[in-house]
């Protein structure tokens, strides 16, 4: 039985309860924005535009930085090499391929997979094809390197490694997958001697880079319920790995867990449902639940230092940190910047009203925003 995927309307990946009539209900039905007392402003500094962008599906195609250069996409297969600093392009090429992961841009490389299972590297320098691959199914998790390996997760629930430099396979590893999953898949976290993938099954597996074996494998979310939404497990986000060797890790209907990396002991956790990746800065562990709630959490032992839920419903992106504040784009376009010390809204800009799915990029005070409709706006922080 092939497996199905959950796929979600406005309110991203949120499911869907409860009927009026012929009218279904949002589960968590979009707060309004209240007013707040702003302490930071947000001043744009350029924009451009990144062809079509994300399509009716929203694909997941984030860009991304390397340097002093930003990398994007739409999912037509137009790639755009953009400066950071000004936006002037540097460059644009048509690949004439269905694009569906975020890119990854780092040593002189941008990877990225599509919707039909290939996956390509292409020269920073102007954007042509050095290589391409296949991978068994459609990809919607961005590819992610060592400096041997690029290793690519797709949404039939394998992990493939592919040579950096030639594209040619080093080793697959496939996960038993349940008949229903979110629209997505997660993103593994890659370091030389292993790699740390999370599967729809509530699983999270260590793979020996060297020959995709696993090492370890632990089960961070229990499927309970009965219908298969009720037992949704997916662990669709990315695992967080710290210097100090801990991991933490995010599911659907289950649990926000904090793992010694090396064997796979839990630390700690917590129920909590999530499929986004979460960040950590210092001590706190920054994470947002399925209804859009944002939680501040110790790192060391899980528990809630604040919580702001005044975007619940509004289908935010992950977070991301910019200069002390927490960053997120919502369905309706609008830019929140919150105070991570404190959990309070500090900002607020509306970039476009197309909306914003994919997590925002930050260096230092910058923030480079990609909207659905291929909008992309550079602001900084005042």
């Amino acid at each position: 039985m092939k497996p199905t995927f959950l796929i979600a309307a406005v309110a991203g990946l949120a499911l869907l309860a409860g009927c009026a009539g012929n009218k279904v209900e949002p589960q968590y039905p979009p707060k309004e924005l209240g007013n707040f007392e702003e302490r930071v402003e947000l001043s744009s500094v350029w924009s451009q535009r990144v062809g079509r962008g994300l399509g009716r599906a929203s694909y997941p195609i984030a860009p991304s930085r390397d340097g002093d250069t930003l990398f994007a996409a739409d999912e037509r297969g137009r790639v755009a090499a953009l400066a950071a600093e000004d936006g002037d392009r540097q460059w644009q090429v048509d690949l004439e391929v269905p694009v569906s992961s975020a890119l990854t841009a780092v040593a002189g490389d941008v990877y990225l997979g599509t919707r039909t299972g290939e996956v390509l590297a292409l020269s920073q320098r102007d954007g042509s094809v050095r290589w391409r691959a296949r991978v068994p199914s459609e990809i919607l998790a961005a590819p992610q390197p060592n400096q041997q390996l690029l290793v690519v997760q797709s949404v039939d629930g394998s992990v493939t490694a592919l040579d950096r430099v030639s594209g040619e396979e080093r080793w697959s590893y496939t996960a038993t997958r349940p008949s229903l999953t979110l629209r997505g898949t997660g993103t593994p976290t890659v370091i030389d001697p292993v790699t740390f993938a999370g599967f729809a099954n509530g699983r999270l597996v260590t793979l020996d880079n060297n020959s995709g074996q696993p090492l370890w494998e632990r089960r961070i979310a229990v499927a309970q319920g009965r219908s298969d939404i009720d037992r949704l497990v997916d662990l669709a986000a990315q695992p967080v790995l710290t210097p100090d060797g801990r991991l933490f890790v995010t599911s659907f209907n289950g649990r926000l867990a904090s793992l010694e990396a090396t064997r796979g002991e839990p630390l700690w956790a917590i129920d909590f449902s999530s499929y986004h990746t979460p960040v950590l800065v210092g001590d706190f562990l920054f994470v947002v639940n399925e209804a859009g709630h944002i939680h501040a959490l110790n790192a060391d032992n899980g528990e809630e230092i604040w919580r702001n839920t005044a975007l619940e419903g509004r289908s935010i992106t992950s977070p991301a940190f910019a200069d002390g504040n927490l960053v997120f784009g919502d369905f309706e376009g609008y830019l929140h910047l919150i105070d991570a010390r404190s959990g309070e809204i500090v900002g607020r800009e509306r970039v476009d009203r197309s909306g914003i799915s994919v997590r925002p990029i930050t260096e230092g005070r910058r923030i480079h925003v990609l909207a659905n409709d291929g909008s992309l706006e550079t602001l900084d922080i005042q």
